[in-house]
Parts: structure tokens; sequence; C-alpha cells
């Protein structure tokens, strides 16, 4: 193991934890991949025993610290350190604000936001010590603008942004490299782990949440693959000298481009028309 670099990927049940534990551990990672739920790593134990693959798939709750730390401790006892932390768990959560609740935001930030703090702040003191590493934070073209009835996801990711930007300066000072990956709509299961509010029929959003959500799920069948996103990931990781964010998909670099050249009233008015007047994004 000691001529691999160490990876932690959390979230590898499914979507971009699954493929990108895959292809890490395919190009000369020890990787170990995190799941909350031992019973649904089934479909991955099988690969990595046809392919002999340098992968365990461990148990880390990011919401509970005692898992984090019980699963550190691990790596570390047989690895010796850990190179690079590549933050992914999550999910998404769909509604109006009216139909959700302060309880529901908290939930959303609890994993998606705070459960990469608590995974960041448990491994930044061992790679302050190696004197490097990287942590990729898995963030969203979302994360840097808005759409609507998707408030409670959307400000998860613009958080975990923000966070990302503000450590990368005090910890370039030990080494230790920060990356953004920011995908568009990826080809996965997003819709098992899906908490949608507001589709009782008589919500005054109900109609608004069909057409967003009939969006989504067309956006999905034309997607980026999690392969994709694993790849470019693969990349910067192999990368001399990577750069802070990496945009995957034709949706995200153009709603990007276009937060960027249009005013807010402009990106607005796109937005709105894109989504409930289905123009779909062009221009």
């Amino acid at each position: 193991m000691k001529d691999k670099k160490t990876v932690l990927v959390t979230g590898c049940s499914s979507g971009i934890g699954y493929a990108t534990s895959l292809v890490l551990s395919r190009n000369n990672f020890m990787t170990y991949g995190s799941v909350r739920d031992l019973s649904k790593s089934g479909k991955i134990q099988k690969i990595i025993e046809n392919e002999g693959l340098p992968l365990k798939i461990i148990h880390i709750d990011v919401n509970d610290n005692k898992s984090i730390e019980v699963a550190i401790q691990k790596i570390l006892f047989e690895s010796g350190r850990i190179d690079i932390l590549v933050n992914n768990a999550g999910y998404g959560m769909f509604g109006p604000i009216e139909d959700i609740t302060v309880a529901d935001i908290k939930e959303q930030f609890e994993t998606n936001f705070f459960g990469a703090i608590r995974l960041i702040k448990t491994i930044v003191p061992i790679m302050r010590k190696q004197g490097n590493g990287i942590i990729v934070n898995i963030s969203s073209m979302v994360g840097r603008f808005a759409v609507p009835l998707n408030a409670a996801y959307v400000s998860s990711k613009f958080a975990l942004e923000g966070f990302s930007e503000s450590i990368s300066y005090e910890l370039e000072e030990f080494g230790i490299k920060v990356i953004l990956v920011e995908p568009g709509v990826v080809r996965t299961d997003f819709f098992q782990n899906l908490k949608i509010k507001g589709t009782d029929s008589k919500s005054p959003y109900y109609q608004l949440m069909e057409k967003r959500i009939g969006l989504l799920k067309t956006a999905m069948e034309n997607g980026t693959s999690s392969n994709e996103v694993a790849n470019i990931i693969l990349h910067a990781l192999n990368s001399k000298d990577p750069v802070f964010r990496y945009i995957i998909g034709n949706d995200a670099t153009n709603c990007i481009r276009m937060r960027k050249s249009l005013s807010d009233k402009e990106f607005m008015k796109w937005i709105r028309d894109g989504i409930f007047h289905s123009k779909g994004f062009t221009r």
C-alpha cells in the first residue's frame, strides 16, 4: 500500500461516489469508499472481488462524529496516511419554502454541508502533519447560481463553495490543496434519495413543482455520466497544478457562463423562462 496514495471517498453506494471509488482504485489509488449502510454495498463488493481492486468499503455516517473517528483510525492503522479526501456524501431536496420546514433545511445542511466539515476537521490535522494533501468537495453548478424550488439544496452548496474557498487560503500554507467539483445534472440514482416536498395537489405550488421535477427528469436522461465526473476527479488528482474549480457538463458550463455575462434581472428571467415556461436554457 505504501506505493499508493490513500484516498477516502464518502457516499459510495451509488452515483458519483460509486464511480469515483472504482475509477481511483483502478488507477493505483488505495481507496476507501464509505457508505452509511453497509448492506447496500453488495454490488460494488462483487466488482472489488472480481477485479482484485485496492478498494475497501467502510462504514461512515457523515452526521456521526464517532463513526468518522473510527473509520479514520482504521485507515491510518492500515495505510499510515490519508492523502486525499473526496467529500461526496449528500442528497437533494426539492420543495417550495412554504412546504419545507426549518428542520428539513437543517437536515439538508447536516449531511451536505456539516458532513463535509466533520470529515475535513478530522483529516486536516493528519494532512498538515504529513505536509501535503488534497480535499475534493463535490459541489454543483447550483453552488454558483440559484434555481427555484430548490432552496435547501442550493443553499447547502452555496455554503460549501464559500467554505471551500475560505479554507483553501489557510490550508495552502501547509501544502494542502482544496478543489471544488461543480457538475451539472448527472445521470445517477439521484431520485432514489431525493426528498420532495409540496407535491400535494392542494399546494399552491403543485403545478410549478410538477414542471420542475419533469424538467429535471428529462435533464437527467441527457445528463453527464458519473464516470465522466469520476475521470475528471482522477485528472485533477494526477495534475501537478490542479485548478480550484472544475465545471463538468455542457449544462453547467452554459449556465455558469450565462450567470457571469447577464445582469441579475436578465439571468433570473432566463432561469424562470427555462423552468416555468419550458423555453429551455438556450441563447
